[in-house]
């Protein structure tokens, strides 16, 4: 039974994370990194503002909690179906860029300080005593801080002045940046093609390549209802050409290149595709493995309270999804080199957590925690806005939930076989050091249980982790070798290259 709720659970919220991540990236396209990251920093954030809840309301009342658990997203689910609504065409003052970026600032500092507040107060938590009296005003102060990013929607409804003020918006409301990059497409489109390297077709598949061919000059960059009208404008072009006795043609049917829409099938059969994939593994795997081992870890080198450093790679978890949703943009859209460098960049931050582990220093796991858990969590916004950007955003979804899972098989080699029975490993032989008659043990002559002490525990696996980091800075680096031209042609016309 306990399997079957697990099993019910897990899917239920990647249900949750799909929908709530596939509505937003298409309906800000030209946000993919900024829009993941804050997405995924509260998805992994979510535990430790879970934990507080509980520690001010529900403790020492695990049962009540849980129920909150399984009650609490669905009962939000049902009542946003009534507010949340697609954003009117034509109105939405999100695809001016400018506003984009003062929403996603402000919203980027409410992160920064909702991680600052969780971190003191876990601290605090841990240093001194708090009654129940301090715990409720923490969780009011938290509270608060959640509530901040609904000032953005309340500001443009009641106040559209303060919206409207640095907007410049054309006759058919859209903002003159996407009417420009719309005219660009249709000035770009042939009337006709030479017959010579086409067929004839029918009326949808014309349209249908049509728009297909312009996805690698930028057509992903446009919203939903720019896309459809770009898609009625051509359509309307067909029956105009086909009335002056011009032959609506396209290419032989070919499969999508990168840029373009890809099936899940489509993009198996792509080596970026499982490029991706396994560099994710690396990454994801050697960092998940470090977060289900790092109690054991703080036990092994004398640490009493090992929850700190659970709750502290979580924060840092949180900072490096929100950072990498960050930088990866400025990567890519500032300066159209391929997002999957700074995947490369978080690998390597990764691969010195892993070094800075093994000395055994003193200290050493407070500065491992920080750089494992800021280059794990910028895997979560960088990969899905790169698969977005090199798949396309028609099957995006599937996908995507595809993509994912390369962390649990990573951390299932990595963590469960890898890492687990290196510890074993060691843990006997200190038992045989300890109990000689080791033999007899076997026998059930005596029953210790396994531990193990010392750095000597995780040695191996940190450095072999470090290693697996390389390999997936490597794997990367190719990635983003193949992808360049990709990225050139998406963002490298925003600055005349």
């Amino acid at each position: 039974m306990i399997c079957v709720l697990i099993f019910v659970g897990t899917n239920g919220e990647t249900y949750f994370n799909t929908a709530a991540l596939v509505s937003c990236v298409r309906t800000f396209p030209r946000n993919r990194g900024p829009i993941v990251g804050i997405l995924k920093g509260f998805t992994g954030l979510s535990g430790a503002i879970f934990t507080q809840i509980y520690a001010t309301i529900y403790a020492p009342d695990q049962a009540a909690f849980i129920f909150m658990v399984a009650v609490g997203p669905f009962m939000m689910a049902v009542a946003m179906m009534f507010i949340l609504r697609p954003l009117a065409a034509g109105r939405r003052d999100q695809i001016n860029p400018a506003s984009d970026t003062d929403n996603f600032n402000f919203i980027y500092g409410v992160c920064l300080l909702l991680a600052a507040y969780l971190m003191g107060v876990m601290l605090l938590q841990d240093l001194i005593h708090v009654n129940r009296t301090l715990t409720s005003i923490f969780t009011l102060g938290l509270l608060i801080i959640l509530l901040l990013p609904f000032s953005l929607p309340v500001i443009s409804t009641f106040f559209p002045r303060w919206r409207t003020r640095a907007l410049s918006v054309n006759k058919d409301g859209t903002d003159q940046l996407q009417a420009g990059l719309l005219e660009d497409h249709l000035g770009q489109l042939p009337e006709k093609v030479p017959y010579t390297d086409y067929q004839y077709i029918d009326r949808q598949d014309s349209v249908d390549v049509l728009v297909q061919d312009q996805k690698s000059q930028g057509l992903d960059l446009l919203n939903e209802y720019e896309r459809q009208k770009l898609y009625n404008q051509l359509e309307s072009r067909w029956f105009h050409a086909a009335a002056g006795g011009a032959v609506s043609i396209k290419r032989i049917r070919r499969a999508p290149r990168r840029g373009e829409d890809f099936t899940l099938m489509q993009a198996l059969m792509k080596a970026d595709f499982w490029l991706l994939f396994f560099a994710l593994s690396c990454g994801g795997g050697s960092g998940l493995t470090i977060i289900d081992n790092l109690g054991q870890m703080s036990e092994s080198l004398g640490y009493a309270n090992s929850h700190i450093f659970v709750s502290m790679i979580s924060i840092w978890n949180f900072l490096g999804r929100i950072g990498g949703g960050f930088l990866s943009e400025i990567v890519a859209r500032d300066y159209a080199y391929p997002r999957p460098v700074t995947m490369a960049a978080a690998q390597i931050i990764m691969a010195i957590g892993q070094v800075v582990f093994a000395t055994s220093w003193p200290g050493c796991l407070y500065g491992g925690t920080l750089l494992v858990g800021l280059g794990y969590g910028a895997h979560w916004s960088i990969v899905p806005a790169t698969a977005s950007e090199l798949f396309g955003l028609k099957h995006f979804g599937s996908l995507y939930n595809f993509i994912t899972m390369a962390n649990p098989t990573g951390s299932l080699i990595f963590s469960g076989l890898i890492a687990g029975t290196i510890y074993d490993w060691e843990a006997e032989k200190q038992q045989l050091y300890r109990y000689p008659s080791h033999s007899l043990m076997a026998k059930g002559g005596y029953n210790h249980p396994s531990k193990c002490e010392g750095a000597v525990c995780f040695f191996l696996t940190y450095l072999l982790m470090a290693g697996v980091c390389v390999i997936g800075v490597i794997l990367s680096l190719v990635l983003s070798y193949r992808t360049k031209i990709v990225y050139s042609t998406m963002y490298g016309s925003d600055h005349g290259t």
